[in-house]
């Protein structure tokens, strides 16, 4: 079965799940297509995936004339099919507001959705599957209706929450919608949406990548750390301000940041504002993924307090939480989308209200010298994230629905695993 693949960027180290469902995909037999809607803006030098950037089309990297010259070839090999998908264009951007800047927006991608269905049919692809439902779905929904290729979604968090044009249309018109958490699902049944479509689909890690720690990490001083884009979701901000309480409370920790991003210069002049120094909070920038393994374990906790931003977007469960479980280190985080699904609150870690400083510098004071507490949720922790988290047994069960889209139930056999 040939699968085409499609999301904001292949490869992208903020989406690691992206390339690394793919990889997996591929160890499984199936031969993946990938497409990318931007030039990734970073590249990643682990050779299989380097590898896969090297055979990933970018979409919006194709010149004027190629674009122009697919679309003027589908209205005269396929006129019906062309007008027809045109038709569903022009009744989306009404929905969205017909002079607005969705429906324009719509309008550019239907564009490109001619150059991505000339590559389905000329590579002969049985499906495509987008990771993401805005931008690359809506390329992928209008490409499927000039190719007749079948398409399904993945969405995550702002792809529904913040940027959730169309969620009606796009799940009615794929073969089947797939997202990361039940929050989500019942997020899209709360909109009024039919969710019969709707599959549970985690974003996983392979926990051979993973080993737990089988002792406690007791730094003489408490080393706190977190990975992740520096952006206002991940409530940096909040962990800092929590650190400095800390620091006036008479606890002194550490906290390492890992990650770049469009705060950065933000986070360390707030760093400073609250009278925090070099001693005490560090910003090590982006970190290769072959890294953060070791990075975590170094850690006494790994602290994610993610919060709902300004723009309402929002985390949906976020990896790094699972890589940090399954290596040993105990997690805090927040009480927000879909993250109880994986953190359970005193159970397989801890959860805090978003956005409150106190009850964080509460939550870590009482952890550090709780060494009961932290064994109790390692134990589990792990074993979560093996059971429910597998890497390998969700893109199983992805492939399962792939086949089951084509009618071919003998691959079904892992679905219910």
């Amino acid at each position: 079965m040939k699968i085409a693949y499609l999301a904001p960027e292949i490869p992208a180290l903020s989406a690691t799940f992206v390339y690394n469902e793919i990889l997996q995909l591929e160890s499984l037999g199936t031969n993946v297509v990938p497409f990318s809607v931007h030039e990734p803006s970073s590249q990643i030098q682990e050779p299989r995936v380097y590898d896969l950037g090297k055979r990933t089309l970018c979409l919006y990297s194709l010149s004027k004339a190629a674009v122009l010259m697919s679309n003027v070839s589908f209205l005269i090999k396929h006129p019906i099919r062309y007008i027809k998908t045109l038709g569903l264009l022009c009744t989306d951007m009404w929905e969205v507001g017909l002079f607005s800047r969705t429906a324009f927006g719509l309008g550019y991608r239907f564009i490109f959705s001619a150059s991505l269905a000339e590559y389905l049919v000329e590579k002969k692809c049985d499906h495509i599957h987008v990771h993401f439902a805005h931008i690359p779905t809506d390329i992928a929904m209008y490409a499927s209706s000039l190719s007749c290729v079948s398409y399904s979604v993945t969405a995550h968090a702002n792809d529904l929450y913040e940027r959730g044009w169309l969620l009606d249309k796009k799940v009615q018109r794929s073969q089947f919608f797939a997202t990361i958490s039940e929050f989500n699902k019942r997020y899209l049944a709360d909109k009024g949406i039919n969710v019969e479509k709707v599959e549970i689909i985690r974003c996983g890690v392979d926990p051979a990548q993973f080993t737990e720690r089988k002792e406690l990490v007791n730094n003489k001083i408490p080393k706190l750390g977190v990975i992740g884009r520096l952006v206002g979701k991940k409530g940096f901000d909040t962990l800092i301000k929590v650190v400095a309480i800390l620091k006036n409370q008479g606890q002194v920790v550490e906290l390492h940041i890992a990650g770049d991003g469009p705060l950065e210069s933000e986070l360390k002049s707030l760093s400073k504002d609250v009278g925090l120094t070099e001693m005490d909070i560090s910003f090590l920038g982006s970190i290769p993924h072959s890294d953060v393994a070791e990075f975590i374990k170094s850690l006494d906790m790994f602290v994610l307090p993610c919060k709902r931003d300004e723009n309402g977007d929002v985390d949906g469960i976020p990896v790094v939480l699972m890589e940090a479980m399954l290596s040993g280190i105990p997690v805090i985080s927040s009480k927000l989308s879909g993250i109880p699904e994986l953190v359970i609150n005193k159970e397989t870690g801890l959860l805090i209200e978003q956005n409150n400083t106190e009850e964080l510098a509460r939550t870590i004071s009482s952890l550090i010298n709780d060494d009961v507490m932290k064994n109790k949720l390692i134990g589990k922790a792990a074993t979560k994230v093996r059971e429910d988290f597998s890497l390998i047994e969700n893109t199983r069960k992805l492939n399962a629905l792939f086949h089951k889209s084509r009618g071919e139930p003998q691959n079904l056999q892992k679905l219910e695993r």
